[in-house]
Parts: structure tokens; C-alpha cells; sequence
């Protein structure tokens, strides 16, 4: 466990190879094995791959130039993870009205499911990148909308999976634990 943990990576760049359904499922199914508050299981995918990435790529397009009207180069790079993914899965998390502090364990819970499938995904042999900002939409009600999602959902990350181009990773670099760390 350790070694895949100093291992994982976020993988942007991906070939055309499709990503078989079946690892799909298990990534997916991985995602189901995360700690949640009473058994919630508050998480739920929408999985897109397709033509309708194309309607996600020109969703991500208006959004990308809307933020970015002076900046082109930004808005071309940003959109190449879309354009190079056979698959991206966008996770929400059930929000419980009245109770704030439900809604925040669900987030954390679906935070650990996204863990989860990276580690299933990589043991798969797959790329993976989680997204929140920028062309992940997740703060954007257009994302929300695209997916179908209902009032009662916020959608907590965009994942992008497919098969990783070949490139040199290099180590990571990670402060120590014990400088992030205090004892009582």
C-alpha cells in the first residue's frame, strides 16, 4: 500500500486506447469500499464517455473562454485532458437538508471513495487525474446540469482515467510528516 501511495500520480496525458468497461466497473466498485457516516453511501457517478464527452468538451470550451478571455494558451492546454479522455466520471455527494454537518461528512466520504478508485486505477494499470477547478466544472452550475444531477447532489470532483502516455515521473516531493505534525 505504501508503494502505491508514493507511486500515484496525477496522469493528464492519456493514448487513444478505450478504457474497457469492466475496469471501469472496478474502479467503480472500489469507490463503494470508502468509510461513510452511518452507511450513507453517499456518493453517486456519472460516468461519461462518448459522444458525450464531446458534449463535455464544448461545455468546458464556453466555460474555459468565459474565465479566460485573454488568455488562449491557458483555455488550449486546459481543454487537452478532455480532448485525450476515453472516460471521465463525475462524482457527487448526497447533501441532507437541514443538516450541515451530514452534508460535510458526506463530502469527506466521497472524497475517500475518489481515493479509492485512484488506487484501484492505478493497480488497473490506468491514468488518473482529480479535478475540482478549472475544466472539472465543479463549481460551475453548467457541470450540475450536464449530468443531471438533483438539488440534493454537489458534485465533489471530475475524474479523467484512460490508458497514461508514456512519459518520466519523477519523484514527488512531499514535506516530511513530522514537520506537518505535533504531538500532544
Amino acid at each position: 500500500m505504501m508503494e502505491a501511495l508514493q507511486k500515484r500520480r496525477a496522469i493528464r496525458n492519456y493514448t487513444a486506447q478505450p478504457v474497457e468497461k469492466e475496469k471501469i466497473e472496478q474502479i467503480l466498485q472500489a469507490a463503494t469500499y470508502a468509510p461513510n457516516d452511518r452507511m450513507r453511501e453517499p456518493w453517486h457517478f456519472y460516468v461519461i464517455q462518448g459522444e458525450a464527452m464531446q458534449h463535455y468538451e464544448d461545455m468546458a470550451t464556453s466555460y474555459l473562454q468565459e474565465r479566460f478571455p485573454t488568455k488562449p494558451h491557458l483555455v488550449e492546454s486546459s481543454l487537452k485532458v478532455v480532448q485525450t479522455t476515453p472516460v471521465a466520471i463525475v462524482v457527487t455527494a448526497a447533501m441532507v437538508e437541514g443538516d450541515a454537518d451530514a452534508t460535510q461528512d458526506n463530502i469527506f466520504a466521497v472524497c475517500s471513495a475518489i481515493m479509492s478508485m485512484w488506487l484501484a486505477a492505478e493497480e488497473l494499470g490506468l491514468g488518473f487525474v482529480w479535478r475540482t477547478r478549472g475544466v472539472g466544472l465543479v463549481h460551475d452550475p453548467r457541470m450540475h446540469a450536464f449530468i443531471g444531477a438533483s438539488d440534493t447532489e454537489k458534485v465533489v470532483g471530475t475524474i479523467f482515467i484512460g490508458y497514461p502516455e508514456e512519459q518520466e515521473l519523477g519523484a514527488k516531493k512531499r514535506t516530511s510528516f513530522e514537520e506537518k505534525t505535533t504531538w500532544l
